[in-house]
């Protein structure tokens, strides 16, 4: 591994993303559905970027943190030109993982809520194992 963080002082940390659906946030766009609401992966995305949001002044330089799971539940629709919030909270660090709970609104309700777990990882190493990896077969 090669470093060692103490990510608990961070707990409670948190970011806020916020977002006016457009057509290109649409599931219709994304191609997640057929209708002209916000997509799920639009929101998941928010969610990720609120998360790294949180951390942003945090990590020591030559680490950063990467998407591992992720648990949404989108319960309600945003139209174009709705206006979305997505909150998220470090809840728990555990030595390099780290678990946030986020929170999405729309200014009349919570449309979606959920957690994303994320690695903290040697930036440099990470990529240059990536760069290991075999091209898929065709």
């Amino acid at each position: 591994m090669g470093f060692s963080v103490d990510a608990a002082p961070w707990v409670g940390a948190l970011a806020r993303v916020e977002l006016t659906v457009t057509d290109a946030d649409t599931a219709q766009s994304l191609g997640s559905g057929d209708v002209p609401v916000l997509g799920t992966p639009k929101l998941l995305a928010l969610a990720e970027a609120a998360t790294v949001g949180a951390l942003a002044r945090r990590l020591p330089p030559g680490l950063t943190t990467v998407g591992t799971r992720v648990e949404l539940e989108h319960r309600a629709a945003t139209p174009i030109g709705g206006r979305v919030t997505v909150e998220a909270r470090l809840a728990k660090a555990d030595g390099r993982k780290l678990v946030f709970e986020l929170v999405a609104r729309d200014g009349r309700q919570v449309i979606a809520e959920g957690r994303v777990e994320r690695m903290i990882v040697d930036r440099h190493r990470f990529l240059e194992k990536a760069q290991e990896q075999p091209p898929a077969a065709s």
